[in-house]
């Protein structure tokens, strides 16, 4: 009972963090074809790219947060490993993401 909560609490934190960067996608996609093709400066590149980059470091936190979960069901050495080296890997790109979107400020 508890293993399916967590399992589908996982896959749910997984599918929202997927969305968000999905969302942030589209919305960057639109804003840039306006900009481009019709040329209506709601925003510049940057304010674009600033907004993509957080919704990928906000997205990025809800996959972390998946991942944690999925590994308290069955934590064997293997799965450990593996969600340290993907928390490691997704943290850096937050890290430097975040960076990245200060300097715009």
């Amino acid at each position: 009972m508890l293993e399916e909560f967590i399992d589908i609490s996982s896959l749910i934190f997984a599918y929202i963090g997927a969305a968000i960067i999905i969302y942030g996608g589209i919305i960057s996609t639109i804003k840039t074809f306006n900009l481009e093709f019709r040329r209506m400066p709601v925003m510049g590149y940057h304010d674009i790219r600033r907004d993509f980059t957080h919704k990928i470091v906000f997205g990025l936190d809800f996959l972390i947060a998946g991942d944690i979960l999925q590994t308290i069901i069955a934590p064997s050495q293997e799965e450990i490993i593996l969600l340290g080296t993907i928390v490691g890997i997704r943290t850096i790109l937050g890290y430097f993401l975040g960076k990245e979107v200060s300097q715009f400020e």
